[in-house]
């Protein structure tokens, strides 16, 4: 496992011969630390890090990676000059502080230097919708056969994806990590510390363009993980042929490219995608001569995208079709949408956990598969930039043809109100509000036990809010 030897090791270049302190978790928050932790200190907008490091020393962490000096109750070792090769130190028992000039910095450098002393398989994953339940059946499928770590959550940026390193032991053979873009170089920089040999790419779309730029950009930034790959064989890029601008990549790769996709021109392909609505899809998959019939039980037509990536992954692993299809089936992947019972007898899909014009008409497709009068709550998409209003009319056409009812939340969304109406929906059927607390007004009074009810919009919106309050009243 990764130690304190090492840790200094990677920052200075020297070992200091300590005797072996194990470090077995790290965290940025000191409410995670663990026995034996690295506590990370980040000066934030709100809090400092620094603040927390007695309490991280409290909970089990054995040390520390810090900016600047802290009073002498603390073992100290000032790492901002290096390390003198003869200098002989004895810590003893006592948590220690690593004084370093950028704590995010040195907590990046010893992920990458960690990150080549093991012998092990990493799979990134990028794109704009999918990213997490992606990460999450792919690690299902590879567990099967082999020790397995994925990233938690979303962690998928410079600070998240060397927490999720620094939790890798040699026993690992798999790591499944979510890569996530908002600036270029960005993916380059998440494949330097990491180093995958496979990447997967889902999509191109319009989720945080504000940020990110046109969609031209969005797929320059996220071609970047397929161009960082070994070449072909020991690397492998699996595409997704649906998309034109994820399968326009195979040309920014050296590595094997494996296409997958609905269309019989991708290696591994399906059809007959059948939604059983909250029950999971049932559809047929390709590859090569083989035909399988697969039930899973994930949410959604869209999600045959997901299990022919995890079914990707595994085939050019090297694992048996049992073995795929176990991990298919599992059961453990489906993260952000949930069913949820109202008060009044309605079914609530609680997709609260953010929104894009791509997740929200996969959303409303999941509507459509369902039994029941339809009503579709939707908040603000945020962070579109150029693509906020075409992307809010999409969504209010969509939801025209899906839904017997739309509400609306925000000034934004008011485009999905219009876009419906001019689509339509009879605006007697439409309300718009602008926040979420009296949209919870309107439908407390307005559903019956026969309503199947969508509920989703950007975080910003605080879409939960109306989840919660049809749960418990």
């Amino acid at each position: 496992m990764l130690s304190l030897n090492l840790a200094v090791e990677a920052l200075t270049g020297v070992s200091p011969h300590f005797d072996e302190r194990i470090i077995r978790n790290a965290a940025i928050d000191s409410r995670q630390v663990t026995p034996d932790s690295l506590f990370i200190a980040l000066p934030g907008e709100r809090v400092d890090g620094h603040d927390f490091v007695p309490e991280a020393f409290e909970r089990g962490a054995n040390s520390a990676l810090v900016s600047h000096e802290f009073p002498e109750e603390f073992f100290q070792l000032d790492l901002r000059q290096g390390w003198q090769s003869d200098l002989e130190v004895e810590i003893g028992d006592s948590p220690v502080c690593l004084i370093v000039e950028d704590s995010l910095s040195a907590m990046q450098t010893i992920a990458r230097f960690w990150r080549r002393k093991l012998d092990l398989k990493v799979i990134g994953i990028t794109g704009s919708v999918g990213k997490s339940t992606t990460k999450e059946l792919i690690a299902e499928v590879l567990s099967q056969q082999y020790r397995t770590l994925k990233s938690p959550g979303n962690l998928n940026n410079e600070i998240g994806l060397p927490l999720t390193i620094l939790q890798l032991t040699e026993e690992h053979e798999r790591a499944v990590l979510e890569m996530g873009f908002y600036v270029p170089g960005e993916i380059e920089f998440l494949c330097d510390l990491s180093i995958p040999q496979v990447g997967v790419v889902t999509n191109i779309g319009t989720v945080h363009a504000e940020r990110a730029g046109t969609i031209e950009d969005i797929a320059r930034g996220k071609a970047e993980l397929v161009e960082a790959l070994p070449s072909a064989p020991d690397g492998i890029a699996i595409l997704n042929y649906d998309d034109p601008k994820v399968r326009e990549m195979a040309e920014k790769t050296n590595a094997k490219v494996f296409y997958y996709g609905m269309s019989p021109e991708a290696d591994l392909w399906a059809d007959q995608i059948e939604g059983l609505g909250l029950d999971g899809i049932r559809f047929r998959l390709h590859y090569r001569h083989e035909v399988l019939h697969l039930r899973v039980p994930l949410i959604g037509r869209h999600s045959a995208h997901t299990a022919l990536r995890a079914a990707a992954v595994g085939l050019t692993d090297g694992l048996s079709w049992q073995e795929i299809v176990n991990g298919l089936q599992s059961g453990k992947a489906q993260l952000r949408l949930v069913a949820v019972r109202a008060r009044s007898g309605a079914i609530i899909l609680d997709d609260t956990y953010n929104a894009s014009p791509e997740s929200t008409l996969a959303a409303l497709n999941l509507l459509e598969d369902l039994e029941g009068r339809k009503i579709a709550v939707l908040g603000d998409m945020l962070e579109l930039g150029q693509y906020e209003q075409q992307g809010h009319r999409m969504v209010g056409a969509r939801a025209a043809e899906v839904a017997s009812e739309l509400v609306t939340v925000g000034e934004r969304a008011k485009t999905i109100a219009a876009s419906a109406a001019n689509a339509g929906l009879a605006t007697n059927m439409i309300q718009t509000f602008e926040k979420s607390d009296q949209a919870v007004d309107y439908l407390k009074d307005n559903l019956t036990t026969r309503d199947i009810v969508l509920v989703k919009g950007s975080r910003g919106m605080q879409m939960e809010i109306i989840v919660t309050a049809l749960e418990t009243s």
